[in-house]
């Protein structure tokens, strides 16, 4: 099968430049960095590294706590970050590291892996979530580098596409040195799929840090003051819709009402305007830093990592991913920050931490506009309690020191 698996990538690398062109057209690649995916690079490197791949925004964002901790030990020299999406560079471009560089993802042909694993010569590679390789794996093993999958998540849908190739699957993760699943599912299907040393410690997305806000965003968030407000976070395709005719509704109970939507993609943001306008709504944006004039319906953050800075506005949110059939997107965030949450029924990707808020009166179930009306007027004045935070935070801390602690065991 590796075979087999070995024709289809040098083929996909092949017909890669029109790919390239295409994407770059429809700006979801960086014209002046596409080259990395080639291995093609400006700067040369003559030293191990620790390395981490991150496939996007949120995996990249759970990994931050850990390469802040592993900059101040004195073993690591330099660490690489890999994703593939321009939104997660834009996101570690924001990040103020000093030991670590980030660079685009390979091609997963055999040349390309084995070229970047002797240009960035890692001490470990540390995979993040649910990012499984065959030839970059193969080609890791091969030169007796040390495999972690880092808060390992499988849902039963990605579980049963790799059990339609059992043996090729167990051939790969046979080849992980060690597992680090977020939740007991993951556990479960990793050890079916043949990983050999598995250790359960939690969902790193637990983890946040404390939130302060620089005199920009101060001066920014003052004119909200005027507004009752809520947020619908990670939104997707056609739930804008949705929650624009909710806000709507809300301004018929409460007539100085704002409604911040954060879209997961922000390349989306024309289309969104649009859609919106076409409900007679009046959209203002976050990057045109515009006064928000008493009649705006809408705020649309169209840029990147500024999240937190209107989750701490709202009181509660709605989590997007859950009305389309995504699978949900994490609520943690929101619900750290004081966020009741409100989300649709299609969340099998944050299953456990959904049962989590579910159980402690967190969040709350429904694609019913009427419903989430009433939920949102209900909970818009208070913000959820300190108690109720505290546990999030407290469970996020203690999984992030043990994640830390296993990975500090593989750094020479």
């Amino acid at each position: 099968m590796y075979f087999i698996y070995g024709i289809l990538t040098n083929i996909l690398f092949l017909v890669s430049p029109l790919v390239f062109i295409l994407r770059i057209f429809k700006k979801k690649e960086d014209i002046n960095r596409f080259q990395e995916k080639y291995c093609i690079y400006s700067i040369k490197n003559f030293q191990k590294t620790i390395w981490f791949h991150a496939v996007s925004v949120g995996e990249l964002m759970s990994i931050i706590p850990i390469i802040n901790k592993l900059e101040k030990n004195k073993k690591v020299k330099k660490i690489i970050v890999t994703s593939s999406t321009t939104s997660s560079a834009k996101i570690f471009k924001k990040q103020k590291f000093k030991k670590t560089i980030h660079k685009f993802f390979p091609l997963d042909t055999n040349y390309l892996t084995k070229k970047f694993i002797d240009i960035w010569k890692p001490e470990i590679a540390i995979f993040v979530d649910s990012e499984i390789w065959p030839n970059m794996i193969k080609n890791l093993k091969k030169n007796q580098i040390p495999i972690i999958l880092l808060n390992a998540r499988f849902t039963k849908s990605s579980f049963k596409k790799w059990m339609l190739l059992k043996s090729f699957a167990r051939k790969i993760f046979s080849k992980i040195t060690l597992a680090l699943p977020q939740n007991l599912e993951s556990k479960k299907y990793l050890k079916i799929l043949g990983t050999k040393k598995i250790i359960f410690v939690g969902n790193l997305k637990y983890y946040g840090d404390k939130i302060l806000l620089n005199k920009t965003d101060k001066k920014l968030l003052k004119q909200f003051e005027k507004f009752k407000v809520w947020c619908a976070g990670s939104t997707h395709n056609s739930e804008e819709i949705l929650i624009s005719k909710l806000h709507i509704e809300l301004k018929k109970s409460v007539p100085k009402f704002l409604t911040i939507i954060i879209p997961r993609h922000t390349n989306r943001s024309d289309k969104i305007i649009n859609d919106l306008e076409e409900l007679n709504l009046k959209v203002e944006t976050h990057s045109s830093r515009k006064k928000i004039s008493n009649n705006t319906d809408i705020y649309l953050v169209d840029t990147f990592g500024e999240t937190s800075n209107f989750y701490n506005l709202s009181n509660i949110s709605f989590m997007g991913g859950s009305i389309v059939n995504h699978g949900g997107q994490n609520p943690l965030e929101a619900a750290r920050l004081g966020n009741y949450i409100i989300n649709g029924p299609n969340i099998s990707n944050f299953k456990e931490i959904y049962d989590y808020l579910k159980k402690n009166k967190i969040s709350y179930t429904t694609s019913n506009i009427s419903k989430m009306r009433n939920i949102v007027l209900s909970k818009m004045n208070k913000k959820l309690s300190f108690t109720k935070r505290r546990k999030i935070f407290d469970n996020g801390n203690t999984i992030l020191k043990k994640n830390i602690n296993i990975i500090e065991k593989f750094i020479q």
